[in-house]
């Protein structure tokens, strides 16, 4: 009873071992091929639960499971010649899928890695032939586009015939090399140093332009203030000497007076000056006792407040100026009127009165 027990144990082990090895699962990211003694069988492709015969480590059907999804291959650093002849450095990748998975078996035995390197030879190969028929610019500007589908073109043929399928290629950099970079960089510093000397002498040119004009302006706003000046000085000036013309020939005696009077007072009134004249000066001679010049009034009982002369007279000033400027007749202070003496208002006598001064 017991050997039975154990005889049923170990043909029921043998059931679950075949069965075990009769099996296989493919799941939605895989794909399987079946091979017997080496050679391809079936290729499965569609998830699910599927058989083959036992005991693979024998020669029977073993199973090699390979991607069924969208793969990546990157291929950095590779260095480019452009048609100016200068070197670049440029990073791309490709994107691809197993889709004839016989085909890839019997091309690189099913390795991913073995048909990589494949790719990289002739990926690297038609990057190069495709920057080499144009500049670095054009991998910067609405032909980048054309040149990774021209990539793409030209390796695909190469992808099918190891049983895989190039969905896209794209350029993911494209720098300068150091040694361009330095020269590049050199390049456009001294491309900006000479735009802002440019700009630079344009500002100067401008700022001449606009102080010119402000120059010519200020001496023309000034030259026509000086001439309006001048003439509003030129007719000031008439309009004085007319009016002391006009007073000289109503009154000479009078005005003869009012120029002596305005003489002492500019000569010493709050000078501290002295002066060594003769009793007798001309300078003082509304000063004397009972002198009447050009039918001027004379100063009853004034005497000159001045030193003692010395045996001979120091100095002798000179004879009274030319009638002032209209500034001087305007400032000339009223002359003080004596008892029973009255003075106009503009320094004239009134009719039919005596008109006097005394010196302080």
């Amino acid at each position: 009873m017991a050997n039975r027990f154990y005889a049923g144990l170990v043909v029921l082990g043998l059931i679950v071992l075949v069965a075990w090895n009769s099996i296989f699962i493919v799941n939605e990211k895989e794909q399987a091929i079946v091979l017997r003694f080496g050679e391809i069988q079936r290729v499965v492709d569609q998830p699910g639960l599927y058989f083959k015969l036992p005991f693979g480590f024998a020669g029977a059907d073993n199973i090699q499971v390979l991607p069924d999804r969208l793969l990546r291959f990157d291929l950095d650093d590779i260095r480019v010649q452009v048609s100016g002849g200068r070197f670049y450095e440029v990073d791309a990748f490709l994107v691809y899928n197993i889709n004839d998975a016989a085909r890839f078996r019997q091309a690189v035995s099913g390795s991913i890695p073995l048909a990589e390197q494949r790719l990289r030879t002739r990926l690297d190969a038609a990057l190069r032939r495709v920057y080499g028929l144009r500049g670095f610019e054009a991998a910067l500007s609405n032909e980048r586009g054309e040149m990774m589908r021209q990539v793409r073109d030209e390796l695909r043929t190469d992808a099918e015939s190891l049983g895989l399928e190039l969905t896209d290629v794209r350029i993911r950099r494209t720098d300068l090399t150091a040694e361009v970079s330095e020269q590049t960089y050199e390049r456009m510093r001294a491309e900006r140093l000479a735009e802002a000397e440019r700009l630079r002498a344009r500002g100067q040119v401008a700022a001449r332009e606009i102080r010119a004009r402000a120059d010519r302006e200020v001496s023309e706003t000034v030259a026509a203030a000086q001439r309006e000046s001048e003439i509003q000085r030129g007719q000031g000036d008439a309009q004085a000497n007319a009016t002391f013309a006009a007073a000289y020939g109503r009154d000479p005696g009078f005005f003869d007076f009012y120029r002596s009077m305005s003489a002492y007072r500019q000569a010493l009134e709050n000078t501290g000056t002295t002066m060594v004249l003769t009793p007798d000066s001309e300078f003082f001679r509304y000063f004397s006792s009972g002198a009447v010049a050009n039918g001027a009034p004379s100063v009853e009982g004034a005497q000159p407040s001045i030193p003692a002369p010395g045996p001979a007279a120091a100095a002798q000033p000179p004879a009274p100026a030319a009638p002032p400027s209209g500034e001087a007749q305007n400032a000339a202070p009223a002359l003080p009127a004596t008892p029973g003496t009255s003075v106009a208002q503009d320094g004239a006598p009134q009719p039919g009165e005596t008109t006097g001064a005394v010196a302080q």
